[in-house]
């Protein structure tokens, strides 16, 4: 098979030149030129001729009201929590990018997945470029998937991998990783942008004309981002992270993009003997295990996708030095520096020359500002010295002028909190449910609607 010609594609203006050279002959940028397969084209004949003759072929143009929509069929994995992330199971046709650290456990939830899937009738391929056949059964039985039949082919070479995705035709097939891949029409190396992104173009074109869906394993950099070109995730149909610490036996798979789901949504496994399997309370991963009230905590819960989670928020407040320290995990550092702000200025609360150290609990990140209210009243608590009353939870974003201002899905927030057996609550006022609704019983709910009568209501408690 006869090799297309390369071209080089300035990433600064988009100007082509047929060899690679330092500096862009079009724009004169350094180091913009990368490589890529040109696209063979039949000359337009008559170009400024006769209108008739050398033209495309139109596509037909529908109106919106004529196109017949419908849901697109799904099948499930046999993985609630993967499941949930995907939006309802694996689309035909789509394109999946899973990432996360070596050894966070890709692998091994694509492989229970293929299992699941295979034993269920569905046809699966499981491409491996970074493992051997022997290494992917030996996976397989310590898993305890014995007997699985799910297909395994150990390649790198694109060609050859599209040429057995014609060939078997599977439902899924899995690319662990597509950093592996290459193809021969470019001259550059397995895992540079160039490959990468042309490898991950091909295999894109296949699935949407095939009907395979295929899963695409992309390795992360130091910083947690994707590697590879970032253009990698818009061609996509879904991008899902695999985080977790490696020293927790706990996992979670968070949707960064998913034409078929809900965004952010987030799946729960945890690590065992036997592979990952899904946590169907993730809630009780991140509440605390103290027998008694200690100072410096608070609950709150928050949403992940349409799940509302509840999740320990702890502060230590201790004396520091000249130059006091602020330091927040899984929470905003900036935002941080300014809740102590209006904790100063609107409460009286002072903390200017003390540590100050946020953490949210089982290595959950929250972004939403629904946690400034908690995330002010743990540090209140440790600073005093006095604990928030047992079964208490707050949620609510709080302003600059100190005012509590509402979260969105407070009813779900509070019917959540209330199923786990909390007792009370300082939510905003617009979150405060109407009276009498059994769905809330067993919760006192106490609506606030600035920072000072949320402290006011605390001590009350206290």
């Amino acid at each position: 098979m006869a090799k297309d010609k390369t071209n080089y594609t300035c990433t600064e203006c988009g100007g082509i030149s047929p060899k690679w050279l330092g500096k862009c002959p079009h724009c004169n940028a350094w180091n913009t030129l990368v490589e890529g397969v040109a696209e063979s084209s039949a000359p337009a004949k008559n170009r400024y001729g006769n209108q008739h003759q050398g033209l495309a072929k139109l596509s037909e143009v529908t109106t919106l009201s004529d196109i017949d929509a419908t849901d697109m069929q799904r099948t499930p994995t046999g993985h609630d929590e993967l499941d949930r992330v995907l939006g309802g199971g694996i689309v035909e046709g789509g394109v999946v990018l899973i990432g996360g650290d070596p050894g966070i456990g890709k692998s091994t939830l694509l492989l229970q997945a293929l299992d699941s899937l295979q034993r269920a009738g569905q046809s699966t391929l499981y491409v491996t470029g970074e493992e051997s056949g022997a290494q992917i059964a030996l996976r397989s039985r310590r898993l305890g998937l014995e007997g699985s039949q799910v297909k395994v082919l150990a390649e790198i070479q694109l060609e050859k991998i599209l040429a057995t995705l014609e060939n078997e035709r599977p439902t899924i097939a899995v690319i662990d990783s597509i950093q592996t891949v290459y193809s021969d029409q470019l001259t550059s190396a397995p895992g540079s942008v160039a490959q990468v992104r042309e490898c991950a173009a091909h295999l894109t074109r296949a699935a949407k004309s095939s009907g395979v869906c295929i899963v695409l394993v992309g390795h992360v950099t130091k910083e947690g981002a994707l590697a590879g070109p970032r253009v990698l995730e818009h061609m996509v149909d879904t991008v899902l992270y695999f985080e977790g610490d490696t020293h927790s036996s706990f996992r979670l798979v968070r949707a960064i993009k998913n034409r078929f789901g809900a965004v952010n949504e987030i799946g729960v496994f945890a690590m065992t003997e036997k592979g990952l399997k899904g946590v169907s309370n993730p809630s009780a991963i991140f509440l605390s295990q103290h027998t008694e009230p200690v100072p410096g905590s608070c609950v709150m819960v928050t949403l992940e996708g349409t799940r509302p989670m509840l999740v320990e928020i702890q502060a230590l407040v201790d004396s520091g030095g000249p130059s006091p320290r602020r330091l927040s995990v899984g929470l905003d550092k900036d935002r941080l520096a300014m809740l102590l702000a209006v904790l100063h200025r609107h409460a009286g609360v002072a903390c200017m020359d003390q540590d100050v150290f946020v953490n949210a609990v089982g290595g959950v990140r929250i972004s939403e500002p629904a946690a400034d209210l908690a995330v002010m009243l743990a540090i209140t608590s440790s600073l005093r010295g006095r604990p928030l009353p047992k079964g208490f939870l707050a949620f609510g974003e709080v302003g600059l002028a100190g005012e509590v201002r509402p979260a969105p899905r407070g009813q779900e927030r509070l019917k959540e909190a209330a199923k786990l057996g909390f007792s009370v609550a300082i939510v905003p006022k617009a979150n405060a449910p109407k009276k009498n609704d059994k769905a809330f019983e067993g919760l006192t709910i106490h609506a606030v609607g600035r920072i000072e009568q949320a402290l006011e209501v605390v001590r009350s408690l206290q």
